[in-house]
């Protein structure tokens, strides 16, 4: 096979015009695990200047283009060989599906010419992958490469944003063929979920916008839709106009800074029972809301999306407003006068309580047991990182303290699994990441149970000079289940790890940097040591496994 430059001929091998396409949408790094199925799309990319950043293992290869999305808010991409790669893959895809995280997996496939005879790693990935894709599809040639390339990058960016398949059999990939003149521009994630165009109109809009107006207690609730519609300025004039409290969750925190002082957290119950009316933008009423249980009975709730959802709201909202999400948020403000609401008493009482209940967790925050208490973990954390650092959550209650009192201050700063919950999505996350944004910290926090999904892949961070510091909360059980377990039981089964693990020096045999901490005074010292090394590092903190997360949320 020899690859012809583009001055000299307009025909290319298919794995070069699979390349070219990648290039054409803006695609600079393609994350995958090699697969002699895939070589071709390799040496494309390798003559159009495509970075290939290979990992230990395909999962992690699919999460890192989720992870290239949700920080870039472009599509990321990666390449997983037939077979064992795709199936490897499903789990990132089906995470990038309920996300709504634009991403385009490019399969390997057996070659056409013999399918059926059973070639290697022969097996019709589509029709199992096109439940948790937004398209799915096998080109019937090699013209077809570079249309059905461009439909890929159009499905997973149009919104609602999503995961997009195309595998390409072994025999057309190295076949020849020219490149047609392309028409349009590009699809790039940068308009997708309702990034640009026309906002929501008609009645619907007209009656969200008269029921903001007559609100004194009116709530924002904004999601990940928020974050792929890049709303968030919108969201901020119209919060500040209009003088309304907002609370964020998933892709949507920091879309309004966390010092903001119309932003809330720990008020979130209160404000969204005695609300009386609630925006509720970009957020799905699922178990995160209490299947719309969350909101008062005499709420009124106005959905904003990029989109229609694909199944009916748990609660019928009073409007509906679907399109361009920024657009459709300052139409909104427009309609509803672009003036304070009689909301101050509102906010003054939320703002008590956000304030007694942020100062009822200083005990936990300040607390000196060993094991450490998750709480002071993060406390002590919190001294360290920067105002635009990326937090990656990867794991069960350690994260679900974070989520609690880890704060974000910009778009795009706190990426966790979302509602698929998959665990094993942090290191991916991480690399992407840390490659999008060299110059920013990038901290992943994992748990001990978390690590064991991907954690060679320090191995990958090391020999690609990615310099991610990862903090685990190491109580050497399943916590997430083994206390429900105990509650509902006496007793728990399959929720026990080994105490006491060090992987601290597992990272250290694999390049890395490692840290072991047991006392909250040597806490800090160790993140500094960390964050200066030079190398990825992991500091392993135990934590304390009698520590009960409180949680209430009914997640089925």
């Amino acid at each position: 096979m020899s690859t012809q430059s583009a001055q000299e001929t307009s025909t290319f091998h298919g794995g070069r015009l699979v390349a070219r396409r990648l290039k054409a949408h803006g695609v600079s790094k393609l994350f995958t695990l090699s697969g002699g199925h895939l070589f071709s799309i390799y040496d494309g990319c390798r003559e159009e200047g495509i970075e290939i950043v290979d990992v230990r293992h395909e999962s992690t290869a699919a999460f890192a283009a989720e992870g290239w999305a949700k920080v870039t808010r472009e599509a990321g991409v990666c390449a997983l060989t037939a077979g064992p790669g795709v199936t490897n893959g499903m789990s990132a895809m089906a995470s990038a599906q309920a996300n709504h995280s634009p991403m385009v997996v490019l399969g390997g496939r057996a070659p056409a010419m013999r399918w059926g005879q059973g070639s290697l790693q022969e097996i019709d990935h589509v029709p199992f992958v096109r439940p948790v894709t937004k398209l799915a599809a096998t080109p019937g040639s090699t013209e077809e490469i570079p249309g059905l390339v461009d439909d890929a990058f159009a499905a997973a960016c149009a919104p609602h944003g999503g995961p997009a398949f195309v595998d390409f059999p072994l025999d057309y990939v190295f076949m020849e063929a020219a490149e047609q003149e392309r028409e349009g521009r590009p699809a790039n994630a940068a308009s997708s979920a309702g990034g640009g165009g026309k906002g929501a109109s008609g009645e619907a809009l007209e009656r969200a916008a008269a029921l903001l107006a007559a609100a004194e207690r009116p709530v924002i609730m904004a999601g990940t839709d928020l974050y792929w519609g890049h709303g968030e300025q919108a969201l901020a004039e119209l919060a500040r106009t209009l003088r309304i409290p907002v609370f964020l969750n998933g892709l949507a925190r920091g879309c309004l800074a966390a010092d903001d002082e119309l932003f809330f957290s720990r008020a979130r119950s209160q404000a969204l029972k005695g609300a009386d009316v609630a925006l509720v933008v970009g957020v799905p009423m699922d178990f995160r809301l209490g299947f719309g249980g969350a909101f008062g009975e005499d709420t009124e709730i106005v959905v904003v999306d990029a989109a229609e959802p694909e199944r009916d709201h748990p609660r019928a909202p009073a409007a509906e407003c679907y399109g361009a999400i920024a657009q459709t948020l300052s139409d909104l403000r427009t309609g509803a006068g672009s003036q304070a609401l009689a909301s101050e008493s509102w906010i003054a009482d939320l703002r008590a309580t956000e304030s007694e209940r942020r100062e009822a967790e200083r005990v936990e925050l300040e607390d000196g047991r060993a094991p450490l208490h998750p709480m002071r973990l993060y406390a002590e954390l919190a001294s360290v990182l920067d105002r635009d650092a990326i937090v990656i959550g990867d794991g069960g209650d350690f994260v679900s303290y974070a989520g609690r009192v880890v704060d974000s201050y910009q778009p795009g700063c706190w990426l966790d699994p979302g509602p698929f919950g998959c665990l094993g999505t942090g290191c991916g996350y991480a690399l992407a990441a840390k490659l999008a944004h060299p110059n920013r910290q990038v901290v992943l926090l994992v748990g001990d149970g978390a690590f064991g999904f991907s954690g060679m892949e320090f191995d990958t961070l090391a020999r690609h000079g990615v310099n991610v510091v990862a903090v685990m909360g190491n109580n050497g059980i399943w916590a997430l289940e083994k206390h429900p377990m105990e509650f509902l039981y006496g007793y728990s089964v399959a929720a026990d790890l080994r105490p006491g693990t060090r992987y601290d020096q597992l990272v250290q045999a694999l390049g890395g940097h490692g840290e072991l901490v047991q006392n909250a005074a040597d806490m800090r010292p160790a993140l500094e040591r960390a964050f200066a090394a030079g190398v990825p590092a992991l500091v392993n903190v135990l934590t304390d496994p009698t520590v009960v997360y409180p949680r209430k949320s009914n997640l089925a």
